[in-house]
């Protein structure tokens, strides 16, 4: 196998624990350059002021982003309570200052419990949400008035992890798509003494956490070393929280080529499968199908090629 041919072969996952002060895209860049690889994207912006977990898929494993990207997310949030900015963190210009000292601990976690489960959330204005095919902050940078839409998010728990006022620290578990800062500037405007975002930190993504992350600085010596192998998260694990489907080699060769194949009675219970080869390669995303006669069929969805 030439050089060409092994990258070819390369699709994975690296996990990333981001730095403070970097872009997401100056990380999908780095490791761009890094591995040799053209392929590589991530499965949701992290916050320049913000650290942890970046999920990267390289080589046809960036193919999996619709699916890897509409995981939940997690993170461990420091809320500065007695002010307000325009940006709703520690970047902006304040716009209210108060004094937090009547809000008490109990005061603060029953209004944590508000938001709690399906809410409606409006994005921050200093955000890279597009209105009329603009980016928000570049509006709002201008002094543009901008006007977001609330958009309806999930928040799945959220807990006081350390109560030292003017500034807390909470653990947020929540849909993708949902703004910290955003959370930060409700729950301040529901205490009635404001606050907003002094740090942040992504402790999970979909299936990956920090214990699976690499510092950067760690996978830039791996580069120079010529061994960032080591730190590649084989596709399919990518979606590890799917079932899997075993295939046989004559059923991958059907499957490459579009072909149904039969459901075992076992694995109907799920409506959708990574389809993997006796080597644990990831050959396709399938869906299940139910024909007229009663039969259950797989019907491959997203196919993945070695070469690709």
């Amino acid at each position: 196998m030439n050089s060409q041919d092994l990258k070819n072969a390369i699709s994975g996952v690296l996990v990333v624990d981001k730095p403070v002060g970097m872009t997401s895209h100056d990380v999908v860049q780095i490791i761009r350059n890094g591995t040799g690889l053209r392929r590589a994207g991530h499965t949701g912006t992290l916050d320049p002021r913000a650290s942890g977990v970046l999920v990267i898929l390289v080589g046809p494993a960036v193919r999996l982003s619709e699916y890897v990207s509409a995981s939940d997310k997690r993170y461990q949030a420091i809320i500065r309570l007695g002010g307000s900015t325009d940006t709703f963190d520690s970047d902006g210009r304040m716009t209210k200052t108060d004094s937090p000292a009547n809000v008490t601990e109990a005061q603060f976690e029953e209004a944590l419990k508000t938001f709690v489960g399906e809410i409606e959330q409006t994005p921050p204005p200093y955000s890279a949400v597009k209105v009329q095919g603009r980016k928000a902050y570049e509006m709002a940078r201008k002094g543009e008035a901008v006007e977001l839409t609330p958009r309806t998010i999930t928040v799945h728990h959220l807990e006081v992890l350390e109560w030292a006022p003017p500034e807390v620290v909470i653990d947020v578990h929540c849909s993708s798509g949902t703004y910290v800062r955003s959370l930060a500037n409700d729950l301040g405007i529901k205490l009635g003494c404001g606050a907003y975002l002094v740090g942040l930190r992504r402790t999970k993504s979909g299936r990956f956490s920090l214990r699976d992350a690499t510092p950067l600085r760690k996978l830039q010596e791996a580069f120079q070393a010529g061994n960032w192998y080591q730190y590649l998260i084989p596709a399919a694990e990518a979606l590890g929280d799917w079932p899997a489907v075993e295939l046989s080699p004559d059923e991958v060769e059907g499957v490459r080529h579009g072909h149904r194949v039969k459901a075992k009675e076992a694995d109907t219970q799920h409506t959708r499968v990574r389809g993997v080869s006796t080597q644990g390669e990831l050959v396709a995303l399938m869906e299940l199908t139910v024909n007229e006669d009663g039969s259950n069929e797989w019907q491959p969805k997203k196919v993945f090629f070695a070469s690709e």
